[in-house]
């Protein structure tokens, strides 16, 4: 009886140990990826109405890009944040997380869908689902480009 009792805890120690192996590889990556020195960095800003976002993309050696987003959108709380994706074909698709006004302690994540054209990157509407706390675009629904508010021109970036 005994020795079932030891051979069930190693089991678990096990089990445990290998979890933690899975873990590592996502977060190796994710400093991986702020650790990179960016291949180029490009800002952009929109303005629709009394609306304002800047946004800021480092193009990393893999493709992949990571920058920082500030929308100022008229009557609602700033919201500031890191925005991560990649590329495909010409459509950058990525997550913005974010805080929301002087709430530090509350974070936030949506997807975002950018088209990029020569100099312009436009943001979609899509339809978002969330699962399971998560958000993400719904398959199969296009990515409207057309009727949108914010269209981004190329800057000159400004350290602040």
């Amino acid at each position: 009886m005994k020795n079932l009792g030891l051979i069930c805890l190693m089991l678990l120690f096990v089990l445990m140990g290998s979890c933690k192996k899975n873990q590592s590889p996502n977060e190796d990556e994710a400093n991986k990826i702020q650790d990179e020195k960016p291949l180029n960095l490009q800002c952009y800003i929109a303005i629709y109405e009394e609306d304002t976002i800047e946004l800021k993309i480092n193009t990393l050696k893999d493709g992949k890009i990571n920058g920082d987003m500030v929308m100022k959108i008229d009557n609602m709380p700033i919201k500031d944040g890191e925005i991560v994706g990649e590329y495909h074909g010409d459509t950058l698709i990525s997550a913005y997380t974010f805080i929301q006004g002087a709430n530090e302690k509350m974070t936030y994540k949506n997807p975002m869908a950018f088209l990029k054209k020569a100099d312009t990157l436009i943001l979609g509407n899509g339809k978002i689902e969330n699962y399971m706390g998560a958000s993400y675009f719904a398959k199969g629904i296009p990515i409207d480009f057309e009727h949108v508010k914010y269209k981004f021109t190329k800057v000159d970036c400004v350290d602040k």
